[in-house]
């Protein structure tokens, strides 16, 4: 009798893949597109999570490709005034939308009205990037004329790069209620002042999230014909949800949303692949091992794990059998606690 399921690949069974396979050597990554070389321009935006793959990426003598470095600065000051944690300072672009806008008033067929905002201490801060200056602006010139500075150097990111990896974060979100600009934080956070007459809470659907990653690969593909675009979700569950539900509910349906829209790019167009860093972080074959106690931070192990699954499949020289365990271990220079992340505003505001 004729069985479509007789003859399939050990990896389409879980029994096969999964039950039977030791977590630390677990890969799910079948068939990658593409392969990169070292002297590719890699670039990196997005969530908290995408600082882990640049710094191993960095550390492993990828090309890691950072136009705004923040030159001149001590590795103390680049760290606290966000140089390097990606390609370019814009800090945590967690809403593709937030991805889009960015790269529209980089080539400058967008401005965004929104004005700085003041803080409780009478400095001012970016609001599309609240927490790239510690310190503040003394006032909001000096916020403006910095943000030019920013946009050329995130054009010249999208221009240049050879690869760009975007970790989509959430599809929760505040925005402009007048001109649509979105944030990363709600105003009212880590500076300006909160009204619903001015701003509203938004949580985008996947139809939303899969037009604004369509228009955002169509975009960056017209300027940037060589480009490769390497898609993860963000395995770090959210900090908080403004929806009038549990936390894990909100978390399960914005990587939910997030995780169909990679994947639709991905099956659309033969130069963007989806990496599954989030199924090796939050799979249940590795029972927990890869969060920190919180169960949110993704710890040491987990990354390096990931990125063992990254060298074998798309790093240009190596093969499945070419890296062992034990490479890619933990890097003790930049611990977990190093991460910066926005989000963490919200916890630290919120009582």
């Amino acid at each position: 009798m004729s069985n479509p399921y007789k003859g399939l690949e050990n990896f389409q069974f879980w029994r096969r893949s999964i039950s039977t396979t030791d977590y630390h050597t677990f890969d799910p990554i079948v068939q990658p597109k593409f392969r990169l070389r070292k002297d590719e321009k890699i670039a990196t935006a997005g969530s908290c999570f995408a600082q882990h793959i640049a710094r191993r990426l960095s550390a492993i003598g990828f090309n890691y490709y950072v136009p705004e470095s923040g030159e001149g600065l001590s590795d103390q000051e680049r760290k606290e005034r966000g140089f390097g944690m990606f390609s370019a300072r814009y800090g945590n672009i967690y809403t593709v939308r937030q991805l889009v806008q960015l790269f529209d008033e980089a080539f400058e067929t967008r401005t965004s009205s929104e004005l700085p905002w003041l803080r409780e201490d009478g400095r001012y801060i970016d609001p599309f990037r609240p927490n790239i200056e510690p310190q503040g602006f003394k006032d909001a010139k000096g916020v403006l004329e910095e943000r030019s500075k920013h946009l050329k150097h995130v054009k010249d990111m999208f221009l240049n790069a050879d690869v760009f990896v975007y970790t989509l974060g959430l599809t929760e979100g505040w925005m402009s209620k007048t001109s649509g600009d979105v944030f990363p934080l709600a105003p009212g956070v880590s500076g300006g002042s909160f009204n619903d007459t001015d701003y509203a809470y938004k949580n985008f659907s996947v139809i939303e999230v899969m037009a604004d990653l369509n228009a955002f690969l169509q975009r960056l593909k017209s300027v940037n014909t060589k480009i490769k675009v390497l898609l993860t979700v963000s395995p770090v569950p959210l900090i908080a949800t403004f929806e009038k539900q549990h936390v894990l509910v909100s978390t399960t349906y914005s990587k939910s949303v997030l995780r169909v829209a990679a994947e639709t790019a991905s099956r659309e167009y033969d130069w963007v692949e989806y990496f599954p860093s989030y199924e090796i972080i939050t799979g249940n074959f590795n029972l927990g091992k890869y969060y920190e106690d919180d169960l949110r931070e993704v710890n040491s192990n987990g990354v390096s794990h990931v990125m063992r699954c990254f060298l074998r499949h798309y790093a240009e020289g190596h093969t499945q059998k070419s890296v062992r365990y034990d490479v890619v271990q933990p890097i003790n220079k930049h611990p977990v606690s190093d991460i910066i992340c926005d989000e963490e505003s919200i916890a630290k505001t919120a009582f």
